[in-house]
Parts: C-alpha cells; sequence; structure tokens
C-alpha cells in the first residue's frame, strides 16, 4: 500500500511539472523569439525482494529534464527598422548586468543614449562586442542583410551573430535570453532580415 502511494506521488509531481511547463509555453505564445519547451520523463525500476511484491520491481516516474524545441519560429513583418528578424542559425549577442546574453529576439529600440537595445534595455552587441549608438542628428537607419547598420552618418557597425556547437547545452537565463561557457562561432553567410521579428515558434 505504501509503494502504491509512492507511486501515485511521483506521477502526480510529474504532472504538477508539466503543467507548469505547459503553462508557460502558453503566456510565451507572442513573445518573440521564445522557444517552447517540453518536460523529459522516464520510468525509474526499483527492485524489490518482498513477499508483498511478489520479487517485482517497483515503477516509478522520474524527471530526468527538458526538451527545448530549436525550430525557428515564423517571421512577421512589422516594418520597425529597428526590428530585426535572423533568417537561419545564429543568437544575437546582448550586454546584460550578469554577462553577455544570447537571444533571437529581435525586437529593438532605442535608449536615452541612442543605443540600440533589447526591450530590456540591454544593448546590442557588435561581431567586435562593442555596442551601436546613434547621434541625435542621423536618420535613415537601414540594416543589411549581413547585419551592417548604416544611417545618413555611414555605417555604424555589424551586429554581432554567433552560434555554438551544441545549442542544447544553452541555459535559460529569463524571458528570451540564454547563457552558455559554449565559445562563440561564427555564423557563416549570416542573414538577417530588417522590418520583421522572429515569432515565438
Amino acid at each position: 500500500m505504501e509503494n502504491a502511494l509512492l507511486i501515485g506521488m511521483t506521477r502526480q509531481m510529474a504532472l504538477r511539472r508539466e503543467m507548469s511547463i505547459i503553462a508557460n509555453n502558453l503566456a510565451n505564445i507572442n513573445t518573440n523569439g521564445y522557444k517552447s519547451e517540453h518536460p523529459l520523463f522516464e520510468e525509474y525500476l526499483m527492485p524489490t525482494a518482498t513477499e508483498e511484491s511478489g520479487d517485482r520491481d517497483i515503477s516509478f516516474v522520474q524527471d530526468v529534464g527538458m526538451h527545448r524545441n530549436l525550430g525557428p519560429g515564423r517571421v512577421d513583418i512589422t516594418e520597425n527598422p529597428l526590428d530585426v528578424a535572423i533568417i537561419g542559425e545564429g543568437y544575437f549577442k546582448t550586454q546584460t548586468p550578469e554577462g553577455v546574453r544570447y537571444t533571437r529576439n529581435g525586437a529593438f529600440e532605442l535608449n536615452a543614449q541612442g543605443q540600440l537595445v533589447t526591450t530590456d534595455g540591454h544593448p546590442v552587441l557588435t561581431a567586435g562586442g562593442g555596442a551601436i549608438t546613434f547621434g541625435a542628428e542621423e536618420t535613415g537607419i537601414v540594416i543589411s542583410s549581413d547585419g551592417t547598420v548604416s544611417t545618413s552618418a555611414g555605417e555604424r557597425g555589424q551586429i554581432g551573430l554567433v552560434k555554438f556547437e551544441n545549442e542544447r547545452l544553452m541555459q535559460n537565463a529569463g524571458g528570451t535570453l540564454y547563457r552558455t561557457d559554449q565559445a562563440e562561432l561564427p555564423v557563416k553567410d549570416m542573414k538577417v532580415m530588417q522590418g520583421a521579428v522572429e515569432s515565438s515558434n
């Protein structure tokens, strides 16, 4: 009887975690660049040798982790010149108080200092690791397909786009941000689209 209660409890705990992850996916259904997540469970067999169990293994539910869907989301046209969608692989680099973080959410804006930032106010970094800053007098922001940013004053830098050897090792850092200890790898033939954003997948 005690074993039956424990088995039922492990299943209830698994269902509770599954519902929590589903709720988070639903809450972010309209979040640009969000990657959906799914729980992973497996059967854990605990060997027994008691008369009550009949020498049969007891089957428990074990939470082994989470699977992130890395597929791209739909590209939505916004016609906002500061919005940028990644076409293909790669992540934008951003500077946060906790260090460099990575995202596919390209809904950018300008802060009070004229820097290109994420919706959370984190500066978007160039390939060289610097911020992209505009003067008050500059007009006509153009972002080419290779990420080069230009205005009436000329080129302002190239948006940094990187990839990693194993994306599944990237850890959620809140919202659509990710962190990783892996080395950054350049994206060959990088391509972005101005005036568009990648929606949730």
